[in-house]
Parts: C-alpha cells; sequence; structure tokens
C-alpha cells in the first residue's frame, strides 16, 4: 500500500467513497474533524466541535454523519448540518464509532467508551426515523458490514477476537434469531477493527495494531492478506473510478514514539490498487 493522503490523523476512521463525487471522506475521530480527497487530488477538511466517526450517503449533495451525541445531515457544499436526532446525548462516557449503511437505507452504528471502558457501549441502527439498539455489553464496536446477498450482517467487540454473523430478515433487515461467530481470531491474535464486504461476498478487516488487512471468504476462511505500513490500521473502503481500490484509514494513538519516528506515516490513509471488485454504499433513507 501507498499513502493516498498524508495528513496525519491522531485516529483515522469511516472512510467511505462517493461516486457521485468521485471523493474519499473519511474521520480523524480524536481531531474533531472530517477530511475529504478526490480522485483529482482536491483535499477538503471540516473542523466540528465534538467527535464524529462515520458516515453514510443519502444523495449527491449530502452526507449522513454520526457523532458522539446526534445523527446529522451533511451538506458537502456549504458544510451545513442539521440535527435528526439524539444519539447516546445522555451518556458522556461513550461516543459514536464504527458506522455504516445497510441495503434497506439504514444505518448502523456502534459506540465504545471514551476510555475504552468494558462493557458500557453497543450497536445501534437507525431506520426509517427509529432508533433501535441490537447488541448490547460491548466494549469496542467494529466490523460493521453486510453480505451482498442481504442474508447477514458482520460486527465485532474488538477486545475479544471474535467477528460476529447476525443473520438478517429480508424485508426489512432487522436482526433474526441469534448471532452467530463468524471468525475467532484469538489465537492468531489479531484484534479485528473496520471492514467492508467487496462484490464477491468476502470481508476486509482491518486489523488494530497487525499492520495488515485480512480478507476472509463467505465461509470465515482466510484467502488474502495486505500489508499497511502503519501499525494501526483502522477502517477500510472500496473506491477509484471503478469501485476497485481498497482504501484503508490509520492512527498514531497507542503507537510509541520510537516506531512513529520509524514509519512516520503512521496515521495517514492509504491505498492499494485494483484489489478486488468493491461495491457502491447503500444510500441512507430518511
Amino acid at each position: 500500500m501507498t499513502p493516498f493522503d498524508t495528513r496525519l490523523c491522531s485516529l483515522g476512521e469511516g472512510p467511505l467513497w462517493h461516486p457521485d463525487r468521485q471523493t474519499l471522506y473519511w474521520f480523524d475521530i480524536l481531531g474533531q474533524r472530517m477530511l475529504a480527497q478526490g480522485e483529482d487530488g482536491q483535499t477538503q477538511e471540516w473542523q466540528f466541535d465534538e467527535s464524529f466517526s462515520a458516515a453514510g450517503i443519502i444523495d449527491a449533495e449530502r452526507l449522513f454523519l454520526t457523532s458522539e451525541t446526534a445523527f446529522w445531515t451533511f451538506d458537502i457544499g456549504n458544510g451545513e448540518r442539521e440535527r435528526l436526532c439524539a444519539f447516546d446525548a445522555e451518556n458522556p462516557l461513550t461516543r459514536s464509532n464504527d458506522g455504516r449503511a445497510d441495503p434497506w437505507g439504514g444505518f448502523w452504528v456502534g459506540t465504545m467508551g471514551k476510555e475504552t471502558e468494558p462493557g458500557i457501549a453497543a450497536i445501534y441502527r437507525y431506520y426509517k426515523g427509529e432508533l433501535r439498539q441490537l447488541v448490547e455489553g460491548v466494549t469496542v464496536s467494529n466490523t460493521i458490514s453486510f453480505a451482498p446477498d442481504q442474508n447477514c450482517a458482520y460486527y465485532t467487540d474488538t477486545p475479544t477476537h471474535r467477528i460476529m454473523r447476525q443473520p438478517l430478515t429480508a424485508a426489512d433487515g432487522w436482526p433474526e434469531g441469534p448471532a452467530e461467530v463468524f471468525v475467532d481470531l484469538t489465537e492468531a491474535r489479531l484484534y479485528p477493527d473496520g471492514a467492508v464486504t467487496d462484490a464477491a461476498g468476502n470481508l476486509w478487516v482491518a486489523m488494530w495494531g497487525g499492520y495488515c488487512v485480512v480478507c476472509f471468504d463467505p465461509t470465515g476462511r482466510e484467502v488474502d492478506r495486505i500489508a499497511v505500513p502503519a501499525r494501526q490500521p483502522s477502517c477500510p473502503a472500496f473506491g477509484g473510478p471503478d469501485l476497485r481500490d481498497l482504501y484503508v484509514t490509520s492512527a498514531t494513538t497507542g503507537v510509541r514514539e520510537e516506531e512513529l519516528t520509524k514509519r512516520p506515516m503512521n496515521g495517514a490513509t492509504f491505498v492499494q490498487r485494483d484489489v478486488a471488485q468493491g461495491r457502491p454504499e447503500p444510500r441512507v433513507t430518511l
């Protein structure tokens, strides 16, 4: 992988490719900002007054954003935000973390403790104006992704090393039945962070602290591994003109000073071209 954008993030997260604008958007959660870079190399940056972590596409002009206190619509052209509803606002210990739009137009997002407090977070779904908690007792929510055939969602509580597979109803995408373990990475000592599925149904997972993105096929078998020149890769996204390029955000938080000196691109956003066939992200239905 090579650097795509060299603006270093304390905690890069939530990369999202907008095909209408041929632009990648992502967040520096701890820096309270959203960054963007187009295929043409043009960059943008927006500073916020609280932590934002994940986005979905509403249309060509607007994004759906999640922050530590609310869900928002965001006008890309003028940078104006409109609050949709409160989100975990009554809990000062948590903030939003990983999130992604689902195939029905809903949006799944998880939280985590600001100091990684055990078990105080959860995973939620926002769908047609309704916000519902799906998973409780979480420490660090991540890996929220959806199979292209729409039969399941994936998620993890990163410290458990386990990626879960949650069956979904065909009609509206709500969970149906219990979740089951899809991949257990305890023996491999890998910590799954953000993830994305490709057109073939493979799950590409950034491994926090692992210098890599690992690809699992729909049976949970590892079929590919891509080295990332940063210790803390945080989340992948497919993008580019044909959705075949893999972008990965990373972080400097938790990286020792000698490591930052040795690998000065820790915290950058990376790309590897022509990796696999990705899929366009679903649009969020308000």
